[in-house]
């Protein structure tokens, strides 16, 4: 038995699909409010909770073998420290408990940079090393960022044909298609070669983000009307925000962090992916059009 938690999220609901599809049993945690109807559907045994809740985490690991933590906080007010950081200390913990073969960790490419400033970077980064002693058998994935947070992006850009870029042009990014993410968390559980190791994970080519808009443009054949304010538009945003709701001014911290720096996997990085795990990456353009093509 595989447990998923955040399974109705982006990534979340694509790991279950995946597991579905190779027909294994898979618990879903998600929330009461959640969208699980698909999840349901597909044959997934649905565990309503809150990650907040260290009883409710302890009922999910019974009799699961396989744990695949995929929630995240989408900055929520405080939700740094509860739901990237405790959630998934408690989740470490109650695994042990029960007896789990191995934990997969949904991390983030730059954890281990020391980025202070930036709440979901350090929850993080503090549970993969609570992860790395815990005795478990584990494997941390560090995606570079998800093709599909792009869609809205696009679907914007299809009505007007306008991209906002924040920051500079030129900084490169290695952006992951979320079904290949997917399909690499789900294989991880059981490949050998994965158990306790750390990897990066990127799309098979190093663009640089202005090459974003380019290929909406290619997409939807119209010539893209760039608008690329400069990140200190942020700190002006944080500035403001402190004299309010200094718990969204720090949240904010992770976005500045990820507009204001570069990251992408190296090709070395991508091959030993790919071997790894037997699959060829899909591009950043090939998955925009499998979405969003017209």
């Amino acid at each position: 038995m595989f447990l998923v938690t955040g399974a109705t999220g982006g990534l979340g609901r694509r790991i279950v699909r995946v597991l579905r599809e190779h027909e294994k049993p898979v618990r879903a945690f998600v929330r009461l409010t959640s969208r699980y109807a698909e999840l349901e559907h597909r044959g997934a045994d649905i565990f309503i909770g809150d990650l907040q809740q260290e009883r409710d985490i302890q009922k999910a690991c019974q009799g699961v073998q396989y744990i695949i933590s995929a929630h995240g906080s989408a900055e929520a007010t405080n939700g740094a420290q509860q739901l990237d950081y405790r959630a998934n200390i408690d989740l470490i913990d109650q695994a042990k408990a029960a007896g789990v073969q191995h934990f997969v960790f949904i991390s983030v490419l730059g954890a281990d940079r020391g980025y202070e400033d930036a709440p979901v970077f350090k929850a993080k980064w503090a549970v993969e090393q609570y992860l790395r002693s815990s005795g478990l058998n584990y494997t941390i994935l560090r995606p570079s960022g998800f093709a599909s947070n792009l869609i809205p992006l696009a679907e914007r850009f299809r009505q007007t044909g306008i991209y906002v870029l924040i920051g500079d042009p030129q900084a490169r990014t290695s952006i992951v298609s979320t079904d290949d993410l997917a399909r690499i968390a789900v294989q991880s559980a059981t490949t050998e070669a994965a158990r306790n190791q750390i990897f990066p994970v990127g799309g098979p080519e190093i663009l640089e983000r202005g090459d974003i808009p380019k290929i909406f443009g290619r997409i939807f054949n119209r010539e893209p009307i760039l608008l690329n304010p400069p990140v200190l538009a942020i700190d002006g945003i944080r500035t403001v925000l402190g004299l309010f709701n200094p718990n969204a001014q720090r949240a904010l911290g992770t976005l500045r962090t990820l507009l204001a720096n570069e990251f992408f996997c190296s090709t070395a990085e991508i091959e030993t992916l790919e071997s790894t795990f037997g699959l060829k990456l899909e591009s950043l353009e090939s998955y925009l059009r499998r979405y969003v093509g017209a």
